[in-house]
């Protein structure tokens, strides 16, 4: 069985969704990406792990939290599960280009196929794929919108400065 919910946060509502076990979808409800409910998803707020998933989100939204705790369930390719993993490795508050993700997997020549991969990342913030930026610094894609993507990294930027700051 699959489960929704939907979570406030200061950037928009978020729609998680999990089997009972892991979390398998974390959507901002305008995601280009964000498919409709299906009809045979239950609504249920205490399923496992969305008490604990909107704990961390409010945390990380709070300031206080920087790394995610949660079983998660990725549901992809081969390449895009690498890359998947790879995005939980760039460290809070820095920024990966496309290319540089490319490389750290081992494929140079794929950051076009990265980019389709890390678009299909189907837990954003708590698998940070808006910390991919484009070669040249810019914020390209991003399915919860560029607004949003740009906060993601404001938010971030501004609390690693606290914690660099005023240890």
């Amino acid at each position: 069985m699959i489960y929704f919910t939907v979570c406030e946060s200061p950037i928009q509502s978020l729609r998680l969704v999990s089997d009972g076990r892991s979390l398998m979808g974390l959507f901002m409800m305008s995601e280009k990406h964000l498919s409709a409910s299906q009809s045979d998803w239950v609504e249920d707020d205490s399923v496992a792990p969305f008490p604990e998933t909107k704990q961390q989100l409010a945390a990380y939204f709070a300031g206080t939290l920087t790394q995610f705790d949660l079983p998660l369930l990725m549901q992809g390719t081969t390449f895009q599960q690498s890359i998947w993993e790879a995005l939980k490795t760039i460290p809070y508050g820095t920024t990966l280009s496309y290319g540089e993700l490319a490389r750290q997997i081992g494929q140079p020549k794929a950051s076009r196929a990265v980019g389709l991969a890390n678009g299909q990342n189907p837990i954003s913030i708590v698998v940070p794929c808006h910390r991919v930026i484009g070669a040249n610094g810019r914020l390209t894609g991003y399915g919860g919108g560029i607004e949003r993507k740009q906060w993601l990294l404001n938010h971030e930027c501004l609390i690693f400065m606290k914690q660099q700051f005023n240890p």
